[in-house]
């Protein structure tokens, strides 16, 4: 995989009627931060309005998709408002009309992994790690996950990965249905591309009719469930659950909730 070299912490780039939007904040594991989040929305909305642009990669780095939200950043200037970037980023990726690809390695935590659920090709390398820890962190579900992923890899399934908020493999993610292969890690971007340059070559047109058509069941719930979300989500960033886990994870200790009811 290679990226630009440039300061920017979103690179983009379109070849070929690729747009590739690559999270590139390798010293902060790809942690995404306001910016990030308006970059990346700007890019997806450069690939609505650019006739051009077929398909969109999404990817990290060599060794890592992202660490999530940068925790400091969140809580030094957290969201206030569905008018907040993580808010414009979650609707512009899931009212993309153009098909989504994804090429992870390494962590995928949080929104790494949530985001996923919008993208309509998902390709692993064999270290990446996958991780809903919201619930750990004293919050709730974003990015319409309560509805997607329960839908895709089933109830018992989604409720042991957003409660538990454990990690698990590629391998797992593959099985229970969230990613379409595993590579290694060294051919996962490639292999990735080529699936991409593969569907830009197809009828355009068919292509988003058929992505809006395999997406129809949730269209309309989508929008509804993520602002449900996001207002619980926003609600909890207050709570002194939150407070705890935060404090806690910047401290480098476990979070103690044991006097919480």
């Amino acid at each position: 995989m290679t990226l630009a070299d440039n300061d920017a912490l979103i690179d983009v780039a379109a070849a070929g009627g690729v747009l590739r939007i690559g999270i590139n904040r390798p010293a902060k594991l790809n942690a995404i931060n306001r910016q990030m989040y308006s970059d990346m929305t700007a890019a997806l909305q450069r690939a609505e309005q650019d006739d051009s642009i077929r398909v969109v990669l999404i990817h990290g780095t060599a060794d890592c998709f992202t660490s999530g939200n940068d925790l400091r950043d969140f809580a030094q200037d957290p969201p206030t408002g569905q008018d907040s970037p993580v808010f414009h980023f979650l609707a512009a990726i899931s009212q993309a009309t153009k098909p989504l690809v994804a090429a992870v390695n390494g962590p995928a935590i949080g929104i790494g992994t949530t985001m996923l659920l919008h993208c309509d090709l998902v390709y692993a390398g064999e270290s990446a790690k996958f991780q809903t820890p919201f619930v750990n962190l004293g919050l709730c579900p974003e990015a319409a996950s309560s509805l997607l992923l329960p839908q895709l890899i089933g109830h018992v399934r989604a409720a042991e990965m957003i409660l538990l908020g454990q990690p698990f493999s590629a391998a797992r993610a593959c099985e229970a249905g969230l990613v379409n292969g595993v590579f290694p890690g060294n051919k996962v971007f490639q292999h990735a591309l080529t699936q991409a340059q593969q569907l830009a070559k197809q009828p355009p047109a068919a292509v988003r009719l058929a992505k809006r058509l395999l997406k129809q069941s949730t269209a309309a719930t989508v929008p509804a469930v993520m602002a449900e979300e996001g207002q619980l989500f926003l609600e909890r960033l207050g709570s002194p659950e939150a407070a705890e886990a935060l404090d806690a994870f910047f401290d480098g200790r476990a979070a103690d909730f044991s006097r919480f009811r």
